[in-house]
């Protein structure tokens, strides 16, 4: 027993771990390792054995203890039976793997039925970058994209001519049960026919088109209408527009992730739009009728005397709308006093002259700033 691997480092769990986390750490392995995913892959087809002997004894409480107690020498009838031998589990012998993935899969159907059952086609998801005023304004994007549909040449049926026979060596089932040597002895385990690959139809003709697999790859292209005030992160879904579906199954969705490009002057927090506009000294002594850029149209905006850098200003319904509400956000804007450069003599001499005319008064910050430091 020396060789074989740790069941918890199989299920990659740790020994305090509860049943959920080993049910869902089984469930993960499982699906990657499914024979279903690796059609003659035999190291995925020994991976997955190794996982379903780890969990059918780390799910059941009895097992699990046991083999906390003695590790696999519990399970290992020349161990003199110490643990309670093979024996000590209740007739593991008849164990099978439809057990478990009745769980895993729901309802206790093989792999076989669920493959000849109605299927939801695949979710698909596609990335789309907008521009700031697309996604403020809402627009209509052309998109291309890669989905699976059935094949247009033999209408889904893998066959040129149309016609199928039933397999005889499942009798149509698409299933049929295998004896497996395991750890644990002789198992029987159901699982797909291979003369049909679990379909339970035989093609005699395949289609040239689709190969006899009934479906193809094709790009599709499609419009979608983009909602103004949409963010990044956001999602679009368009019904119908993922993969076909199997045997009559309906078709998955379409999934359109959004990502926003920067502005050059505006940042969104919401449906706020913020920007920074520069101001001369003497708008913001003075105060004066500034430009006021929005998404649209400049507007005309009174700042008072006095105005200081880092004021900010709100202009109600400017920004964007809001997708639940329906009402659009506000502008905020800060202004940035810029300190004149390149000043010809007489510009200083006037600048030194309104210094000389200038008093405490008319500093207030700066007066407060300096009675602080002196006490």
């Amino acid at each position: 027993m020396a060789d074989k691997r740790d069941y918890y480092e199989v299920l990659g769990v740790g020994k305090t771990a509860g049943d959920d986390e080993i049910k869902k750490a089984y469930r993960q392995l499982a699906k990657k390792y499914h024979p279903d995913m690796n059609p003659g892959d035999k190291a995925a087809e020994e991976k997955f054995k190794e996982v379903n002997e780890a969990y059918a004894v780390l799910s059941d409480s009895e097992k699990r203890s046991k083999y906390d107690q003695f590790g696999h020498a519990a399970f290992d009838q020349t161990a003199g039976g110490g643990a309670g031998g093979f024996g000590g589990f209740g007739g593991f012998g008849g164990f099978d793997f439809g057990d478990i993935f009745s769980d895993f899969f729901g309802g206790g159907a093989s792999s076989a039925e669920r493959r000849n059952s109605r299927m939801r086609g695949e979710d698909l998801e596609y990335n789309l970058s907008l521009t700031f005023e697309e996604a403020a304004f809402g627009c209509k994007k052309d998109i291309s994209y890669a989905r699976v549909e059935k094949c247009p040449s033999c209408s889904g049926t893998g066959s040129a001519d149309g016609k199928t026979e039933t397999c005889s060596a499942c009798g149509g089932s698409g299933q049929v049960r295998k004896q497996v040597r395991t750890a644990f002895g002789i198992m029987s385990q159901t699982a797909a026919c291979d003369a049909c690959r679990g379909t339970g139809k035989i093609i005699r003709t395949p289609c040239r088109n689709c190969n006899g697999k009934a479906y193809v790859k094709v790009t599709k292209k499609i419009t979608i209408t983009v909602p103004a005030g949409i963010d990044t992160n956001e999602y679009l879904r368009v019904s119908g527009k993922g993969n076909d579906g199997r045997n009559g199954g309906a078709a998955g969705d379409l999934l359109v992730g959004i990502t926003v490009r920067p502005h050059h002057i505006f940042e969104r927090d919401g449906a706020n739009i913020y920007c920074e506009i520069p101001i001369t000294f003497a708008e913001a002594a003075l105060g004066a009728e500034i430009d006021v850029p929005t998404l649209k149209d400049p507007i005309k905006y009174t700042i008072p005397e006095g105005t200081q850098t880092g004021t900010s200003f709100t202009v109600r319904g400017q920004g964007i709308v809001n997708t639940r509400t329906g009402r659009n956000g506000d502008l905020i804007f800060t202004t940035n006093i810029e300190v004149p450069k390149n000043l010809s003599d007489k510009q200083r001499e006037l600048i030194r002259q309104f210094a000389d005319e200038s008093k405490q008064k008319n500093y207030t910050k700066r007066q407060s700033f300096f009675k602080k430091f002196k006490k």
